[in-house]
């Protein structure tokens, strides 16, 4: 006789539920309130920006000074060059091609320094936030933890 396999599953499932011991149940409850939430605003008196600094190296061509080549002679072959709209001619055998390193700055946070009613703050943001900070206003009473040794 072939039994169907969700009988089966249904009287493992009933035997299995009858060997786990029964577990201990707490009988105090603990009540949760909801927060007391409100948006205020907080005078902002110092920020500060974090910075991240970003090194580039690109290799440029570096050719020795010519006399022909100083002073408005030059500023006069760059503005040729601009109008033309030639491409750029080759260095000249005399040039090397040498790195130059270029840092910038990049701001990635903020520290701002504020004051809410009376009391100095100061966190860390991921954004200016101008003269004023919005801030969330939480107040929930203190439970004490209830006593282990009874």
């Amino acid at each position: 006789m072939r039994l169907p396999s969700s009988l089966l599953l249904t009287a493992a499932l009933a035997l299995g539920a009858a060997c786990v011991p029964a577990a201990a149940q707490d009988t105090a409850t603990t009540v949760l309130q909801p927060e007391n939430v409100r948006m205020d605003f907080a005078q902002v008196m110092r920020v500060q920006p974090i910075y991240q600094v970003l090194r580039a190296t690109r290799m440029e061509p570096r050719c020795p000074d010519d006399d022909d080549n100083k002073g408005l002679a030059k500023i006069v072959g760059a503005v040729k060059g601009a109008m033309s709209r030639q491409p750029e001619p080759k260095a000249d055998a005399n040039c090397e091609m040498v790195p130059v390193v270029r840092e910038f700055r990049r701001p990635i946070a903020y520290d701002v320094d504020y004051v809410y009613r009376g009391t100095k703050y100061r966190s860390r943001l991921p954004y200016d936030p101008g003269n004023r900070l919005r801030v969330r206003v939480s107040v929930v009473p203190y439970i004490p933890p209830r006593d282990e040794a009874r």
